[in-house]
């Protein structure tokens, strides 16, 4: 089977992270680059991949069949942009999370990609955590009866030189739209989706115009409850990162971010502690721990995967564009609620 030819869009952190990806893999090749930044020109020389300034220049440019598939990471305002100049050309995209930077332009993008019939995955990477997975599984599986409640936490510290970047002390580079986003896929991915939530952030640790803690409370559409922690100024294990392993930037602790609880049982992740009772049930009788082994590996290694068997319509994203937008919107809703006082109906 030939390599499937796929273009990265941005060669940041993130980019760059997709770049390595690809050129390991032994089902897609590295087609371009397309980043305006001149390091990213000197990078692209470096590796010997073709350089453009811009992705629509390269999507003009390069030779028919020359790009199967389109890596979108450049900063968030230009995903609808990027997103659209591959559906226009029928061109599969992975745009990475955000969808984009608006819910009005995450609807367009994700209604022209369905209107197109042009396959878009929406980069979140936790979706193909195989620890994620397992937990879904158990969940899905009936193991804990019907879900009841939720308790996230997305808690940790960023060093004071993180802020020395202007645009993290600003509206939007706050913990809620850079990390919770991440928690927000995650619980529609186990749970289901929300239906409502009341929030309140705070910037009263650092004093910049962006929030540093916000609390959230959602109601899924299924019934169950849910509460949400998250600061990125507490001193604490207690996020997905700290966590699960899955990304070797991180030390990993032997805790839990995620307690899902329901008439069966409840579990705890990512260790995936499972408690149950046995013969007798209720508050006096003991309740029994299994440990569930998971497996490891990268999401992002599987995330790439997937996008090949999508871009060769051998599987249907498992993060659509409406997904995105649906993550997007739950989300922005926090800030909303926050601002307002009062609670959001998601529609």
């Amino acid at each position: 089977m030939a390599a499937l030819q796929i273009a990265v869009a941005g060669a940041g952190l993130i980019g760059r992270a997709h770049i390595a990806l690809i050129r390991k893999s032994q089902q897609c090749a590295l087609a371009a680059i397309a980043d305006p930044a001149p390091q990213a020109e000197t990078f692209a020389k470096e590796i010997g991949v073709p350089y453009f300034a811009n992705l629509e220049r390269m999507l003009d440019e390069v030779k028919p069949q020359g790009v199967q598939g389109v890596i979108v990471a450049t900063p968030n305002a230009m995903h609808a942009a990027n997103g659209l100049f591959c559906v226009e050309r029928g061109i599969p995209v992975l745009v990475e999370k955000p969808i984009t930077d608006t819910v009005e332009s995450a609807a367009r993008l994700a209604a022209a990609a369905r209107t197109a019939g042009v396959p878009l995955l929406v980069g979140h990477h936790r979706r193909h955590s195989v620890i994620l997975a397992q937990a879904r599984d158990v969940i899905r599986g009936g193991k804990l009866g019907r879900i009841t409640s939720v308790t996230a936490f997305t808690t940790f510290l960023k060093p004071d030189a993180y802020f020395d970047t202007a645009w993290r002390r600003e509206p939007g580079g706050g913990p809620v739209l850079i990390n919770l986003i991440h928690g927000i896929d995650d619980l529609r991915f186990l749970i289901g989706d929300i239906a409502r939530l009341q929030a309140m952030t705070s910037n009263a640790v650092r004093g910049f115009q962006v929030e540093d803690s916000a609390v959230v409370s959602l109601q899924f559409e299924n019934g169950a409850l849910g509460s949400i922690t998250c600061s990125d100024a507490g001193a604490a294990p207690w996020s997905w990162e700290l966590t699960s392993g899955e990304n070797p930037a991180f030390p990993r602790n032997r805790e839990d971010c995620y307690f899902i609880s329901g008439t069966d049982g409840s579990l705890a992740v990512p260790t995936m502690r499972l408690w149950a009772y046995g013969a007798e049930r209720g508050w006096t009788a003991p309740l029994h721990r299994t440990e569930l082994a998971a497996d490891e590996a990268d999401p992002l290694a599987r995330q790439l995967e997937h996008f090949c068997a999508v871009i060769r319509r051998e599987a249907e994203p498992v993060c659509s564009g409406e997904d995105g937008l649906k993550t997007l919107q739950a989300t922005f809703a926090i800030h909303q609620s926050a601002a307002a006082k009062r609670e959001v109906v998601l529609d």
